[in-house]
C-alpha cells in the first residue's frame, strides 16, 4: 500500500506549479497527484483527487485561495489547506486562517519549507512560517481569553463552532447553507442553538459577538 502523502499544488503560474513539484516530490514520502490553475478548476480536481493536503495560492482567478480554503474546509471528509502568498499583513494571515486553513506559507520561502509545512499540516498541526508565526501564538492567546469570558463556547460542538465562523464573515444563512451543503433551515437551527449557548437573544446579538470576536476564533476540530 502507497503510505506517501498526496498533494495537489493550485497555482495560477506554471512555473510556480513547476518549482513546488520539485520541491515537493525531492522527498520519497511525498507525491503531487494533480495540480490545478485556478479556484474553480481545482475545487473538481480536489473534489476528484482527495488529496492529504492542497497547496493554495491566495491570489487566483475564478475563486481566490480563500474562497477555495472555505470549500475544501466544507467537504466531507475536509482537505487540509496550505496557502501560499507574497503578504505578510497580520489581516491578511488572519483572513486565511479564519478561511479554515492550516497554514500559510510565504512565497519567498515557500521552496525550502514546503516540505516541512506539507507535512506539518497532514499531521494535524498548523503551520505559519516564521515571518508570521508570532500571529498564531497571538490568536490563541486571544481565544482562550474569550473561552474565559464566554464559557458557552466550549459547549457548541464542531458544526455550530464552523456556522459562528461562518457567520463572522457576514454570510447569510443562505450562504452559510450553500457552504456546508446542508439547507437554509439546518443552518437557522444551527444559529438559535449557538443563541441559547451563548446567552444570546436574537440573530443581530449573535452576529455582533461573530463580528467582534472574528479573529479571536479557534477554527473546529
Amino acid at each position: 500500500m502507497d503510505s506517501r502523502l498526496r498533494i495537489c499544488i493550485v497555482d495560477d503560474h506554471p512555473i510556480v506549479r513547476q518549482g513546488l513539484r520539485q520541491a515537493l516530490e525531492s522527498d520519497p514520502r511525498l507525491q503531487v497527484i494533480g495540480e490545478a490553475g485556478d479556484g474553480a478548476a481545482a475545487l473538481d480536481v480536489i473534489r476528484s483527487l482527495r488529496p492529504d493536503v492542497a497547496v493554495v495560492d491566495i491570489e487566483m482567478p475564478h475563486s481566490d485561495g480563500l474562497c477555495l480554503a472555505r470549500a475544501l474546509e466544507a467537504l466531507r471528509p475536509s482537505v487540509p489547506v496550505l496557502i501560499l502568498s507574497m503578504h505578510k499583513e497580520p489581516a491578511i494571515v488572519n483572513a486565511a486562517l479564519d478561511a479554515g486553513a492550516k497554514g500559510y506559507l510565504l512565497k519567498e520561502n515557500a521552496v525550502a519549507e514546503v516540505v516541512n509545512a506539507v507535512k506539518a499540516i497532514a499531521a494535524g498541526e498548523c503551520y505559519l512560517c516564521p515571518g508570521v508565526s508570532g500571529l498564531l501564538l497571538q490568536r490563541r492567546r486571544h481565544a482562550e481569553s474569550l473561552q474565559s469570558q464566554q464559557p458557552g463556547l466550549n459547549r457548541l460542538t464542531p458544526t455550530e463552532r464552523r456556522v459562528l465562523r461562518l457567520i463572522a464573515e457576514n454570510l447569510t444563512s443562505r450562504q452559510i447553507a450553500r457552504q456546508l451543503f446542508v439547507s437554509i433551515r439546518t443552518v437557522e437551527t444551527h444559529r438559535a442553538n449557538i443563541c441559547s449557548k451563548l446567552g444570546l437573544h436574537g440573530f443581530h446579538p449573535l452576529l455582533q459577538f461573530a463580528l467582534e470576536h472574528r479573529s479571536e476564533m479557534e477554527p473546529p476540530p
